[in-house]
């Protein structure tokens, strides 16, 4: 379209210096200078190349058109202007981190919570735009719906939702349940826009100081029970075992008792001394009347 301008412009002034004596060496020179831009800015302006990932949407004096031009070579009026949007999908962060979000600076979400407490949230949403809806987005919203959009819905969303969940709660148990909950409410308001919803992602819950530091406390008092139980459990088993080896003791010693006789004492006595008879290291072995025999080395 510029060209088209350049050329116009520079054929008037052709025209212009012709009315003159000392234009009219050089009139017919940019008068054909100005035919060539003009024609060169008309074939430029007539093809559009669209990029893979990208939808045009034909602007002609100003008024959206509804077509939509899809990724390729496209021929155009060259009065129109073709505005190029993105349909792949983008992702919108809120953080508390600096420059770690679309945001500098500290851009976490801050709710208060069914008990009265400050909870802030760090977030991702991941998005499209809906190509057949990038007219309606552009003559709506226009190119900047992340911050038309997406980031009041969401931040709005959160808010509302987040007046039904008890801060510790939101950290712990029900993070799925208040996740999926956002989800929903972001993905109704997103679609009547023209933008698809894909994931919204809780990256983290921030808790104030006084709710963490109750938390670390009762973890800690939680982790000490259990290992108290543990140490308890392992005196037990202690227990039971001297107990059962106590009683397999007395259960040896009382069979014992009750099988010996002196026959039998007597017998194993003399086996004892026969083999100490033949013993190579034993000469003389004197049987008392007693029950300890007398072993005599002559050696």
């Amino acid at each position: 379209m510029f060209i088209i301008i350049l050329g116009i412009l520079l054929f008037v002034a052709g025209t212009i210096a012709a009315s003159s004596e000392i234009g009219k060496k050089f009139a017919t020179g940019i008068r054909f200078a100005a035919i060539v831009l003009v024609g060169i800015g008309l074939l430029t302006s007539c093809f559009k190349q669209i990029d893979a990932g990208f939808v045009g949407v034909k602007v002609l004096f100003g008024k959206v058109q509804d077509d939509v031009l899809p990724s390729g070579l496209h021929v155009v009026n060259p009065l129109v202007d073709v505005k190029v949007m993105d349909i792949k999908t983008q992702n919108y962060t809120m953080s508390g981190i600096h420059d770690e979000g679309d945001v500098s600076g500290d851009d976490a979400i801050r709710i208060l919570t069914a008990d009265g407490l400050e909870v802030a949230i760090d977030l991702t949403v991941l998005f499209k735009v809906l190509p057949t809806d990038a007219p309606k987005i552009l003559n709506e919203t226009g190119i900047d719906y992340n911050t038309k959009i997406i980031r009041p819905i969401t931040r709005t969303a959160i808010r509302d939702n987040a007046v039904y969940y008890e801060a510790v709660a939101l950290y712990s148990s029900k993070r799925d349940e208040f996740q999926s909950r956002i989800s929903k409410t972001i993905e109704k308001s997103f679609k009547e826009r023209g933008i698809i919803l894909e994931q919204m992602l809780i990256r983290n819950i921030t808790l104030p100081t006084s709710v963490k530091a109750s938390i670390e406390s009762k973890i800690n008092a939680e982790q000490d029970a259990q290992k108290m139980q543990f140490v308890l459990q392992k005196e037990r088993q202690e227990a039971e075992r001297k107990r059962v080896e106590a009683q397999g003791i007395a259960d040896y010693q009382r069979i014992i008792s009750s099988g010996l006789t002196d026959k039998q004492l007597q017998y194993e006595t003399i086996k004892a001394n026969l083999e100490l008879a033949k013993s190579n290291n034993t000469k003389v072995v004197i049987m008392g009347k007693g029950n300890t025999p007398v072993i005599l080395d002559t050696k």
